[in-house]
């Protein structure tokens, strides 16, 4: 079948761009500061992953450029000049670190890709989230945020609880000893996590049952700036399928941990990733149903990553959402479940950077004909 929206394809303003790749590097060659928590900078990125970034942005004919994403990003940007920045970048520390780059981006008024300020400020920060979440009958488990680490616990709150830092990402703050079984144990972990990560411990009950996470693509206008108009539903997002996460055979059982997540998929030790996964129908449409309006309630923009457990009863649970989620090749979760459907990862990555750049007025909507006049 073929239509005015298939021929007319959306035009660039510009034939090609000069693209800035923006992020944090690990650099295992340099030990770490002093005071700061074990698994600091966890969540920043190897230089493989810009590499690939970078290679799959210019099989479209762009340019690019790697700028770290550190104290000196804006004098870098005055001298690269970007058209526009491919961001990944993770921040630098405090509240709400992952909305620095964005708001910095937004005052020079400098073109980027995925969420804005607000949505990234807001999605680090899991107890507000939840909040958000919770006002708006989405399903999250009870939980409360401990300042000081003597708050007196929620009746609602029965042991095990689950104890994290409430502003990190990347399984930061997280191991064997988050789960805790009573008062004592319940005071010595919010307190190790209060004074090691310089913020709230965020204290919700224990769900044990399957976690799940699924990917989001797209907003309304998609089908209008997408170069793969079929990928998205009438509503014009895209639902990744659903990837299981089995913890049970993981060397930390029941929980995802960050040391589980910095090992390759499928080494000792490792999650069993099972995409797509096996589950009920009724059970996935609702997992991606959750996945899609705890997006949309954020005002996420683009792309977002949203992780789901089941509680005892089998009901399933918005754990959080990842609002710049990684792209790492045949190990990131997105692009499993992007690899699981045959999307290629250099099409996914173009995805994200022209469903930005259509947002900053860099794209012309390719002409759209309804469905009536649709050719046969």
């Amino acid at each position: 079948m073929s239509s005015l929206q298939e021929e007319t394809p959306p035009r660039r303003m510009k034939r090609h761009w000069k693209i800035a790749v923006l992020a944090n590097i690990k650099d295992d060659s340099h030990p770490k500061p002093e005071g700061v928590p074990p698994d600091a900078f966890a969540d920043f990125d190897h230089i493989e992953t810009i590499d690939s970034l970078r290679a799959a942005l210019e099989t479209d004919g762009h340019t690019t450029a790697f700028i770290q994403a550190d104290r000196d990003l804006p004098y870098a940007l005055r001298d690269e000049k970007p058209d526009i920045c491919f961001n990944i970048a993770e921040g630098l520390g405090g509240d709400a670190r992952e909305a620095q780059v964005p708001a910095l981006l937004e005052m020079l008024g400098i073109p980027y890709t995925g969420s804005r300020v607000l949505t990234n400020g807001i999605s680090l920060d899991k107890t507000l989230t939840k909040r958000i979440w919770r006002d708006r009958r989405l399903p999250v488990a009870p939980f409360q945020e401990f300042n000081v680490g003597d708050e007196p616990l929620r009746p609602e709150l029965n042991f095990p609880l689950f104890v994290k830092p409430a502003r990190e990402g990347t399984g930061m703050g997280v191991d064997m000893n988050a789960i805790v079984n009573n008062e004592k144990e319940l005071r010595e972990r919010t307190q190790y996590i209060i004074n090691a990560y310089q913020q709230p411990a965020l204290v919700e009950t224990f769900l044990p049952g399957r976690e799940f996470t699924i990917g989001i693509l797209g907003r309304s206008d998609s089908k209008l700036y997408s170069r793969h108009p079929e990928w998205y539903e009438k509503d014009g997002f895209h639902r990744f399928p659903v990837l299981e996460l089995d913890t049970s055979r993981s060397a930390s059982p029941w929980v995802y941990t960050n040391e589980a997540k910095s090992k390759e998929v499928g080494a000792d030790g490792v999650p069993g990733f099972f995409c797509p996964a096996e589950v009920e129908p009724e059970l996935e449409k609702k997992l991606k149903y959750l996945a899609l309006r705890a997006h949309q309630l954020l005002n996420t923009l683009d792309v977002s990553r949203t992780d789901i457990r089941l509680d005892e009863e089998g009901a399933p649970r918005l754990i959080e959402i990842n609002t710049l989620p990684g792209l790492t090749p045949n190990y990131s979760d997105l692009c499993l479940q992007a690899a699981a459907e045959g999307i290629r990862y250099e099409d996914l990555v173009l995805e994200i950077l022209y469903l930005g750049a259509s947002r900053w007025g860099m794209l012309e909507p390719r002409e759209y004909a309804p469905d009536s006049q649709k050719k046969k």
